[in-house]
């Protein structure tokens, strides 16, 4: 299937590894152009040598998301190397486990800062030239834990919810402009961030990093944890030019996981 995006410009945020990576390299192989985004050089170079090899066109940038006063040099870096962003792909890294109370109200901001408004700013930047265009698509990745609260993620359940609000009302906004805003959510999804917790989680409660893995697949239907390519080919769809009529929504990429409506 032709999505229909071969040679638009993508710009994916914490794309050095993970989730963020697997959907940068989705967007690739469908001939867009990628700027890749993080604050590992390693991670970025490995980034860009997965998506030259799918045969696309990569720039990377170091870009730490805590500092605001960088995004608008960044963005005009994308803007005269690889040309105006069509498809803006927000994603952050995940704050430190933490149960909800008694949590120091400066790591309640930092994340807020690091996690919504960073990324609010980021879309704000892009959103113009979108809207001049008459195209766009905003794609948020967020956490199954901003449906169905995740144990010990109390940071990560509050701030991405907070997103998928923002997004909803974004959506609403612009629809009528040719831009589409929509949340990815995955489940349990094989990226390095989810082994870390899964061994967190076998150390606070005293069992195997197996029996952890176990109990975590008894709660997907599947049977598995998902593949980080099926998230991104899930993201590049939802990129496309067939998504046209997708807008305000949540697809979850979970294997059947998330039991909310």
């Amino acid at each position: 299937m032709d999505l229909g995006i071969k040679g638009k410009v993508a710009l994916v945020m914490a794309s050095s590894r993970g989730l963020g990576q697997a959907m940068a390299v989705s967007l690739a192989r469908e001939g867009v152009k990628v700027a890749v985004t993080g604050r590992s050089s390693e991670g970025l170079q490995k980034s860009v040598e997965l998506i030259q090899a799918a045969g696309g066109t990569a720039l990377a940038l170091n870009w730490d998301l805590s500092d605001a006063s960088v995004i608008d040099g960044l963005i005009s870096k994308v803007e005269k190397e690889l040309g105006p962003v069509d498809i803006l792909i927000n994603n952050t890294g995940g704050p430190p486990p933490t149960p909800a109370a008694g949590q120091d109200p400066a790591l309640w901001q930092k994340s807020f800062n690091d996690m919504v408004l960073s990324l609010i700013a980021i879309t704000d930047r892009v959103l113009p030239g979108m809207r001049q265009r008459q195209w766009g698509r905003i794609i948020t990745s967020t956490t199954s834990g901003a449906i169905a609260p995740i144990k010990n993620l109390a940071i990560s359940n509050t701030m991405r919810a907070a997103l998928l609000a923002w997004s909803k009302t974004l959506a609403a906004e612009v629809a009528h402009e040719g831009i589409t805003v929509n949340i990815i959510m995955p489940g349990r999804v094989a990226t390095d961030r989810l082994r870390q917790l899964d061994e967190a989680r076998a150390k606070r409660e005293s069992i195997s990093y197996e029996e952890v893995v176990k109990a975590s697949l008894r709660q997907i239907p599947m049977g598995r944890y998902g593949d980080p390519k099926e998230y991104g080919d899930a993201a590049a769809f939802l990129a496309s030019q067939n998504a046209s009529f997708i807008t305000g929504n949540v697809m979850r990429v979970d294997g059947g996981q998330i039991q909310a409506i």
